[in-house]
């Protein structure tokens, strides 16, 4: 879910609860906050505390809530997820500490110890090149051998990888498997992962829940149908910038243009200017 933002260090509070209404009515299984597309680094804690509350209390039960406590203080990590326990989260969700590289046994250590204190079922998430560490397939083996660590949420893009840990992960019943890039989420569920964790569910949510049941399915002309309008999303709206931040900055823009919430980006990023707004806004009309 993106943050809904007035300025650096103000929610847009209407935005957010007609963002969550529009993400339930449109069927999702569950919100993920604090993410990549949550523009979590970039925001104070004063805020990324007042995002959990409000959208736990908006959501009142009715679907899971994930929270993204990754940080490069362990103890900032526990914080978090102790705002989120109390606010009637489900799990939360850490990526490697960034800053200092780790081996792959440090890496085993790090999140045994963190999971041991945590309040909350924990998902590794893999995002190498945003942290430089990689999350291995042994070290996702040996981490699901903890009774707290229940998944792996993977945004590396890397199908062969991803395929991997799934046939390492086969004999698991209970560690979940979840894909980053919405452009892979059709057929990762199709070679067994068990979902996606997709930015443009913002916009459409209805059309991600689709896909992913045509995948579950095994309805593959359904699943080509509706993956070609999700490829169309990242062309149009993702597509339309040139910055590494292309694709935050044109799903903020859109979902302005839609009503949903306004379309400021944290420091030290920036969003669109006027001529990517109209672009975007045309897109738009066309993906309609």
């Amino acid at each position: 879910m993106v943050t809904p933002m007035l300025d650096n260090q103000t929610l847009d509070k209407p935005g957010l609860k007609r963002l969550v209404e529009h993400l339930i009515q449109g069927g999702v299984h569950g919100i993920f906050l604090l993410g990549t597309t949550g523009e979590a680094p970039s925001l104070p804690y004063t805020l990324r505390r007042e995002l959990i509350k409000l959208t736990c209390d908006q959501v009142g039960g009715r679907i899971p809530v994930m929270v993204g406590i990754s940080d490069s203080s362990p103890e900032e990590s526990i914080l978090l997820a102790e705002v989120s326990s109390e606010a009637g989260a489900n799990a939360v969700v850490a990526a490697p500490p960034y800053y200092y590289s780790m081996d792959q046994s440090e890496l085993v250590k790090y999140y045994w110890d963190l999971a041991d204190r945590l309040p909350l079922p924990l998902y590794l998430y893999n995002m190498p090149s945003h942290t430089k560490i990689h999350i291995s397939i042994a070290t996702v083996q040996a981490l699901s051998k903890h009774p707290n660590i229940i998944g792996l949420k993977d945004s590396s893009g890397n199908a062969v990888y991803f395929n991997g840990a799934l046939h390492a992960m086969k004999e698991d019943a209970y560690f979940s498997l979840l894909v980053g890039p919405e452009e892979m989420m059709a057929s990762s569920v199709l070679m067994g992962g068990h979902g996606g964790v997709n930015g443009g569910a913002n916009l459409f949510p209805k059309l991600y829940v689709d896909l992913y049941q045509a995948a579950v399915d095994r309805d593959l002309s359904k699943v080509l149908e509706l993956q070609d309008r999700v490829m169309e999303i990242s062309r149009r709206i993702y597509g339309v910038g040139k910055t590494g931040s292309s694709y935050l900055q044109g799903l903020k823009a859109a979902l302005k243009v839609l009503g949903i919430c306004n379309d400021y980006i944290s420091s030290p990023l920036g969003g669109f200017e006027d001529a990517e707004k109209a672009q975007i806004e045309e897109h738009l009309k066309q993906l309609h």
